[in-house]
């Protein structure tokens, strides 16, 4: 009976999307797409090699550093981070964090501090754990990507028997996941003893559409990091003037162009720690442990990140010691997005001119700045899909928006991007398909020189349109209270310790918030997929009524209830104050866990 309930919605949810597509005007889809993409925010997964050739690459952890102050440019909240430290097996690893307050961050690079060093590397070890992290804890509204920081070739402990074709195929089958998922890795090849295998970690960032980055020194990498940032970001670095530290305070100018800036991140960086202080346009101190300005601090740079900044001209002073050379950037985040102007859809033939309008959104509005439209350029990327060749044409700036005019010239197909740029930012539309190629293609229409005839109307269609509208109304019922159940959120934390059986310590207890979870998580997520606790995967917990949650052992078995034991295959309910206790035997310890609301 389940089985034929479960066909019966999902068909009628086909036959529903079958019709909304239909019904939608085709031409809008690519715009709601492309506020989707533009408006999301990141999930990152930072991937380090932690063998002990990095001793020599990177002597005084400078890849640590650079991590964190990736970590401290990402919006104060929204944003999802996962670390995994690798050698030929994962050391340590961290699930997805949702960054909701300096203490979420403060957490994150506490972590990587913790993070030690071991014999061996196999580079394909890391990058699928990485992929597997964003496969359990991504937000399917962010943008995925993946950072990679390696230092050589793998060194396979011969005693395990692994070989470089295992690795490889190993290696091809997450870059073909990440491909599929639209996951860029970005690269970062440390090459001190001039040994790095730059072709593999170029080939690994070309494939998933991320870029590669070599460095001979590791004083590079914050800097790189900062690229990379802006790079998935969409925007660009701002080079301040560097300064040569004297002992003394010394002035630079952060000039916000406008007032659409959400976030400035200057960051600051120097291999001796720097005094900063910051005074705002109109002359005033800035306070840099407030809600409008933080500054984040570590052994290699200084962040200062300024939160909906005043349009004008900031006052940096930054006090280095003698004869330290100290690098200022600046990045500034935007909350815009570039839409086309819906096209006429149909059919094109080689000479036919298409019209084009784009214009910066904010917050799916109008841009209402203009001020922010002079000094940007608009280019419009023309890729002829049947040859492959791309041409670039410049566009008008209409001094509220871009246009211009594409003439087909050959009858192919090809796919049309808008690209806006100004110093501090770029941003590209989603693409824009032209089927010239005379074949009919998804949502082309036919047209006639002499315009459409009349014709009588469409009474069958529309009659079974109805009847199917009437079929679906059932589906999507059942659909409904399908979504209702998969997207139903969790409330409260738990407090998790670990026991370790042999010798009957405990670790510190852990608070973890439930909130970002929706329709089911299991223990393992809880537990930062740490592969020791491998076996934690079988526990599955659900949301019930009440601010109740239900925990279920998919493999059946047993766990502790309040002291008592209780049988956990058919599901058992939590409610607030519940403790449990789950014996692992392979790991021979013990997870302790305390449900509040």
């Amino acid at each position: 009976m389940l089985r034929t309930r479960k066909i019966r919605w999902l068909g009628g949810t086909m036959v529903l999307l079958a019709i909304l597509t239909l019904l939608l005007p085709q031409a809008l889809l690519p715009q709601a797409a492309a506020a989707q993409a533009q408006t999301s925010g990141i999930d990152a997964v930072l991937v380090a090699d932690v063998s002990n050739s990095m001793n020599t690459s990177d002597r005084d952890k400078i890849s640590n550093e650079a991590m964190k102050m990736f970590i401290d440019m990402l919006p104060v909240q929204g944003d999802k981070v996962g670390i995994v430290a690798y050698t030929d097996q994962v050391e340590r690893e961290k699930a997805m964090l949702e960054i909701q307050s300096d203490a979420d961050k403060s957490s994150l690079k506490d972590f990587i501090d913790q993070l030690g060093r071991g014999p061996y590397t196999d580079v394909s070890v890391g990058v699928a754990e990485a992929v597997n992290i964003l496969n359990h804890g991504a937000d399917p509204s962010h943008s995925p990507m993946i950072v990679l920081l390696a230092d050589g070739n793998n060194d396979f402990n011969k005693t395990k028997g692994r070989t470089q074709a295992q690795s490889d195929a190993d290696l091809a089958k997450s870059v073909k996941e990440a491909q599929d998922q639209g996951i860029p890795v970005y690269t970062i090849g440390l090459n001190a003893d001039g040994k790095l295998n730059k072709n593999a970690l170029a080939d690994l960032a070309q494939q998933t559409g991320g870029k590669s980055f070599i460095t001979d020194t590791p004083d590079d990498l914050p800097q790189i990091l900062s690229e990379i940032f802006a790079d998935h970001a969409k925007l660009n670095v701002v080079k301040l003037p560097s300064v040569t530290g004297n002992g003394s305070y010394q002035e630079v100018t952060v000039n916000v162009p406008n007032d659409s800036v959400l976030e400035a991140n200057i960051s600051i960086m120097s291999s001796k720690p720097v005094e900063v202080q910051l005074t705002d346009p109109s002359g005033q101190a800035v306070d840099l442990k407030s809600d409008a300005a933080k500054l984040s601090t570590s052994k290699s740079y200084s962040l200062v990140k300024l939160l909906k900044p005043q349009e004008g001209d900031w006052k940096l002073r930054v006090k280095g010691a003698p004869k330290d050379s100290i690098d200022i950037n600046l990045l500034f985040n935007y909350d815009l997005q570039l839409v086309v102007d819906p096209i006429k859809t149909k059919s094109y033939t080689k000479g036919d001119k298409v019209d084009l309008a784009a214009k910066l959104e904010n917050g799916g509005q109008p841009l209402q700045d203009n001020d922010l439209y002079a000094d940007m350029k608009a280019t419009l990327v023309v890729k002829d899909v049947d040859t492959g060749k791309s041409e670039e044409q410049p566009l008008e700036n209409t001094g509220s928006g871009f246009a211009g005019t594409f003439e087909v010239p050959d009858n192919h197909n090809y796919e049309l991007i808008i690209r806006a740029e100004e110093d501090s930012f770029y941003r590209e539309s989603e693409p824009i398909t032209i089927n010239a190629s005379g074949s009919a293609g998804s949502g082309s229409q036919p047209t006639t020189s002499g315009g459409e005839q009349d014709k009588p109307f469409p009474w069958l269609p529309v009659i079974l349109g109805v009847i199917a509208l009437i079929v679906v109304g059932v589906g999507a019922w059942f659909l409904m209270g399908w979504l209702k159940r998969k997207n139903q959120g969790f409330v409260g934390q738990m407090v998790v310790e670990i026991r370790d059986e042999n010798t009957g310590d405990k670790s510190y207890p852990q608070y973890k918030k439930l909130v970002s979870f929706r329709g089911r998580f299991h223990l393992h997520q809880l537990l930062q997929l740490d592969p020791e606790l491998k076996e934690t995967e079988k526990y599955v917990f659900t949301p019930s009524n009440g601010d109740r949650i239900i925990i279920r052992n998919t493999a059946g078995g047993t766990l502790e209830k309040s002291g008592r034991a209780v049988d956990a295959s058919s599901g058992v309910e939590l409610k607030n104050g519940d403790r449990l206790s789950i014996p692992l035997q392979q790991a021979d310890k013990t997870i302790l866990i305390e449900y509040l609301v």
